[in-house]
């Protein structure tokens, strides 16, 4: 079953809200078997959102809409469904009744205008909403063999109203529709045509299982998607095709699924007993941050500095003032004595230094804005790592951090 969703509301076209509902649903259907293929977003405008609405009916078996339930002039949704459907509207006796309690039961003042979400479609099904006051409705037009389902906009009316509405309503009409399965392998350290020339042959023989790239802030991940009668023939044929692109691309892969760098890291630097510290300049303490998102991070990360300044570097991590003097602060020197002396201040394992550029000034002649170091004192003796990042000041930070994460990561696997 080919699905549509249908976003209302001039508020997503303005970029004043973020459009949650759309990610949610199409998670939520994918996972029942039904494939979300196209996705639209249109204005509260009468004529606009019925070309939006009568393209989507043509082209899928379902549409499903959400937003622009609301009792004001603006909230149209349904009144244009009933309109591309040949319904009339009439006012539903019992949602008017469920309106005027929930106002009631707060002690809410209720204007005559909300009485406007009680106006149904004819022949529609009500669907009670739980934690509003606007109904969803689902309209089959029997004739055509499609449906046009209008959810609420706000995000938690909307999932609780799916879950325990719309997903039934979906089983029981439908049936069994397989599912869809998708293993994302996150890659670092490769650009996306670079990757994509490497497993190119398969990107252009798939069929089922997909393979698709998706660039994600410094990431690339492919993605493996399959659809099948059940998850354990779904996950066989992602682990066959995955096990045929790995060795093209292995060296990159640091994590599946929702595995960050930080994470990975963590997990290696239990499983070989080691302790780290960090002192950073440039990402102002960005990496430590990463680090502490994971639980459970007090095992192995003992503590940062954030050496901002140059007489941070010398007083509290021993940077020599002449290798500062002579080499500058943003050396490849200077970052080495950061990272030992880090190791040092809090006696762990490993010590990490960050010193660089961020911008969008500070740039000396042969050191421009987004020139890195990143050095790690460890077990495995000391090394370095040099970087030209480009983008913004907020760019530059990011980009040094998932280097030095993903630095971390090779780095422990060597040891």
């Amino acid at each position: 079953m080919i699905v549509e969703l249908v976003s209302t509301g001039t508020e997503l076209l303005l970029g004043q809200i973020m459009n949650t509902n759309a990610p949610f649903l199409s998670a939520r259907l994918n996972a029942l078997g039904f494939s979300v293929v196209y996705q639209t977003s249109v204005g509260d405008n009468r004529e606009r959102m019925k070309n939006v609405l009568q393209t989507a009916i043509e082209r899928a078996d379902i549409v499903i809409t959400s937003g622009g339930l609301g009792p004001t002039q603006g909230d149209i949704t349904k009144e244009v469904t009933a309109l591309l459907l040949n319904r009339s509207m009439y006012l539903h006796q019992d949602s008017a009744e469920q309106i005027e309690r929930y106002f009631a039961e707060r002690r809410l003042c209720m204007s005559e205008n909300n009485l406007r979400q009680a106006m149904m479609p004819a022949g529609a099904e009500i669907i009670k909403n739980t934690c509003g006051t606007a109904p969803g409705v689902i309209v089959e037009d029997q004739a055509a063999g499609k449906i046009i389902i209008n959810l609420p906009g706000p995000p938690h009316e909307l999932t609780a109203m799916f879950d325990a509405s719309i997903a039934p309503y979906l089983k029981e009409r439908f049936g069994i529709q397989g599912v869809i399965v998708s293993r994302v392998l996150r890659t670092y350290g490769l650009g996306e045509s670079a990757l994509e020339e490497r497993i190119k042959q398969y990107i252009l023989s798939q069929s089922n299982p997909t393979l698709a790239l998706l660039a994600r802030s410094g990431e690339i991940h492919v993605r493996i998607t399959a659809r099948a009668d059940s998850e354990t023939e779904a996950l066989g044929l992602i682990s066959e095709l995955e096990g045929q692109i790995r060795p093209h691309i292995n060296e990159y892969i640091f994590g599946i699924d929702n595995e960050t760098l930080e994470t990975i890291v963590g997990k290696l630097l239990i499983a070989n007993n080691l302790t780290v510290a960090l002192a950073e300049s440039c990402t102002g303490g960005l990496v430590t941050s990463r680090l502490t998102d994971v639980p459970g991070s007090s095992r192995y990360l003992v503590g940062s500095v954030v050496c901002y300044s140059n007489e941070i570097k010398i007083n509290q991590l021993g940077v020599p003032a002449a290798i500062i003097a002579n080499e500058g602060a943003v050396s490849r020197q200077t970052a080495e004595y950061m990272a030992k002396g880090i190791k040092d201040k809090y006696s762990t394992e490993v010590g990490i230094g960050i010193t660089g550029i961020a911008g969008p000034d500070g740039s000396t002649e042969g050191k421009p804005v987004g020139l890195v170091y990143i050095a790690i004192a460890g077990p495995g003796g000391i090394v370095c790592h040099q970087h030209n990042f480009n983008g913004t000041r907020a760019d530059v930070k990011h980009r040094t951090a998932l280097a030095a994460l993903n630095h971390l990561r090779q780095y422990l696997l060597t040891i």
